[in-house]
């Protein structure tokens, strides 16, 4: 918090903090759910609230201030009353009667400070974020059921997914910096609202499974018994009740283990739980749930024809309108100021953007020059840079997730007489966790040197004019109900070229399917539909090409750089469109381009589910659904393959590929073994298809 800097001698700041912005902001949000009677003391469905978050992390870096600060949060929190319990998270030192919990990959190792507290995982992060100039990462199904089952083997009593539904970072509300719009983070139901198979299906029958142990879990803590190296059982046992965890954590090696005197194959690293102490109901590295293929169809772009009739067809170039966004200066409120001006405080987070303009005479001669040539030096703290001189662009740098930091070296031409040197600098997001980020700056910090063979002009202290924002923005160009005459509706549109507006029409893409925009062939900027932000695009900015792999090993720990893909590509090309953004007929699109594209290239896609396939063994346990109870079972033996189609109504128009015996391969790639049943695919069409 900016009122606990280590060094800081105004406790009035810190009072001032408390007691008027974090407490106001904690009261007003438990005044809005109390009056809506949504804690569960209330018979609403809010059983915990949560003050703070992960502030254990970080609080070393603010010593004693700290301390104090989750002491008076703390108090704040209890003294509102809500009926529920308050957590913090991350926070090994919450003052009672705080719980603190555990967020990460795996919470089974977590234990409480407090002997009375329950044992609580608020944030069991199903995938990772991604960010611009990164690879995709995602989570195996089956690592991610593990960790689950492991954390109630070992006594767990609740856990929260982060995330369980993937989202959009509209607007500009990405953090970071360099996260990417989409929020996607590989979780069990994706960015559009689809549920991604097989990992919805797995974790839900993981649920299921544990659910089936509740009467167990609830009346007792679990003893351990060790089942040989890397192998263990828990055991919740009282009475008549009994439920059991086999838990196999070597990463390599399958194992056999023997419990209650019955063999068990246990999987690398997976769980089996036994509601019963007997029989196994699920094992998390054993997946019984379909796995589901995805595409996203090209539409090409639906526009609106003269008539009113709709085409759906590549945008032809007399379909856009243009404005030209003026290279520096053009805002009667800009400010003049000797120095360099970090860009956060200055503009107050209300643009991306901040204009840095000065000038120059050239004489003739000058040691930076070379002819009319030198270069320009720029150091920035980022995030995205770009140079003009004289109104023309003359190079960019940008930063990286792992360091926003610029350094760049661009040649320049100069002329003799006045020369204007117009840079602008960008956000992308803000610094949204760590120590005192509060202090983690943007923007141009300096030095700005025009440099030559023979010596170099410091321009960092100059008489510098700041503008916040682009003029296009004070025009809200991007709202499409205000008329601009900025616009140009010609027959011809410039492109690949630096900041520019673009604005067209299109019709609402038929059905219900999801909807989002491909925008390759456009550089870096930002879109409007219908006057609503679907957030900044970049598909230029390419993942580097090594550090993925082709199929992911789940066995062994979990980590953000674990398992990654499309490396070499770009890292995001397609932004949903939420339907509800969408209106009957046409919309309206208006896109800035930063660094330079082309429109026409640009395409509407809608994601459906292409195909499903599952795949089942004899080791396989039956399906969840099977079992009424631990004790008693459906008139079904072994295990089972099942196969859906994703919507209601649907039906499974044909069977490509079945085989009964040892087929390879996965979803999509399926081959025949040494052993197959000639039978498989015409029994499997008889009984699916239609």
């Amino acid at each position: 918090m900016a009122a606990l800097h280590p060094g800081d001698q105004v406790p009035h700041r810190q009072r001032a903090f408390q007691g008027t912005e974090m407490q106001r902001f904690t009261e007003k949000v438990v005044a809005t759910m109390k009056g809506a009677g949504l804690y569960a003391s209330q018979g609403g469905p809010i059983i915990l609230s949560q003050i703070e978050n992960e502030y254990g992390n970080i609080d070393a870096s603010y010593g004693a201030p700290g301390k104090s600060y989750i002491r008076w949060a703390a108090g704040m929190a209890v003294a509102l009353d809500t009926g529920v319990p308050w957590v913090m998270c991350q926070q090994a030192d919450a003052p009672a009667p705080l719980i603190n919990t555990c967020n990460g990959f795996y919470c089974d190792q977590f234990t409480p400070s407090l002997p009375s507290s329950p044992k609580l995982w608020t944030e069991n992060w199903s995938g990772w974020f991604l960010s611009f100039g990164g690879a995709v990462p995602y989570r195996p199904t089956e690592d991610l059921a593990f960790a689950v089952a492991r954390f109630y083997q070992r006594g767990g009593t609740l856990q929260n997914y982060y995330m369980y539904h993937g989202g959009t970072n509209f607007g500009r509300s990405s953090g970071g910096p360099f996260i990417s719009t989409s929020y996607d983070y590989d979780a069990p139901i994706d960015e559009y609202g689809l549920v991604r198979q097989p990992k919805w299906g797995h974790l839900r029958d993981v649920h299921k499974a544990i659910k089936m142990c509740e009467p167990a879990l609830i009346a007792t803590d679990p003893s351990y018994m060790s089942l040989g190296q890397n192998a263990e059982a828990h055991v919740y046992k009282t009475g008549s009740l009994c439920a059991a965890f086999l838990a196999n954590i070597d990463n390599q090696s399958d194992k056999t283990v023997t419990f209650n005197g019955k063999a068990y194959k246990l999987p690398a690293w997976s769980v089996s739980i036994l509601p019963d102490c007997t029989n196994v109901v699920l094992n998390t590295a054993q997946i019984n749930s379909q796995v589901a293929s995805t595409q996203m169809r090209n539409l090409g772009f639906s526009t609106q024809a003269s008539d009113g009739s709709s085409v759906e067809a590549e945008l032809a170039s007399s379909t856009w309108s243009y404005a030209v966004e003026p290279v520096g200066i053009t805002k009667e409120n800009a400010m003049t100021k000797p120095g360099l001006m970090e860009q956060i405080n200055t503009t107050a987070d209300a643009s991306d953007f901040l204009w840095y303009s000065t000038s120059i005479v050239v004489a003739g001669g000058e040691p930076y020059l070379n002819g009319s040539q030198s270069n320009l030096l720029v150091n920035s703290l980022g995030h995205v840079l770009q140079v003009f001189i004289n109104g023309k662009f003359a190079g960019s740098g940008k930063g990286n997730a792992s360091s926003s930091l610029i350094s760049l070296t661009t040649p320049v031409t100069l002329v003799p007489g006045k020369n204007k040197i117009d840079l602008l600098s960008a956000t992308v997001g803000l610094t949204n966790y760590g120590a005192f980020f509060d202090l983690v700056g943007a923007g141009i910090t300096g030095p700005v040197k025009l440099t030559g063979p023979k010596g170099a002009l410091d321009l960092s202290s100059a008489d510098w004019t700041y503008q916040i924002g682009l003029r296009g923005e004070d025009l809200h160009l991007y709202n499409p109900s205000e008329a601009s005459p900025e616009w140009v509706s010609d027959n011809s549109y410039p492109t690949n070229n630096p900041l520019t507006w673009y604005k067209s029409k299109f019709t609402t893409p038929a059905g219900d399917d999801p909807v989002a925009i491909d925008f390759t062939g456009m550089g870096k900027g930002e879109a409007w539909v219908n006057g609503q932000s679907i957030g900044r695009y970049w598909p230029t900015n390419i993942a580097p090409q090594s550090g993925c792999v082709n199929s992911c090993n789940y066995r062994g720990p979990y980590g953000a750089s674990k398992c990654l893909k499309k490396c070499g590509q770009p890292s995001q090309t397609l932004y949903h469109v939420p339907r509800s953004f969408l209106q009957p007929g046409s919309n309206d699109i208006v896109l800035f381009e930063q660094f330079g594209g082309d429109p026409s290239k640009i395409s509407f896609t809608t994601k459906q589910t292409e195909s499903v396939c599952a795949h089942v063994s004899e080791d396989h346990p039956d399906q969840i659904d099977s079992w009424i109870s631990p004790q008693q079972k459906l008139q079904r033996s072994g295990p089972a393959l099942r196969l859906e189609c994703p919507k209601e109504g649907q039906v499974i128009s044909s069977i490509k590929f079945a085989s009964f015996g040892t087929p390879s391969g996965t979803c999509g790639s399926y081959s025949h073994g040494e052993c197959s049943s000639s039978q498989a695919l015409a029994v499997a069409q008889e009984h699916a298809s239609g």
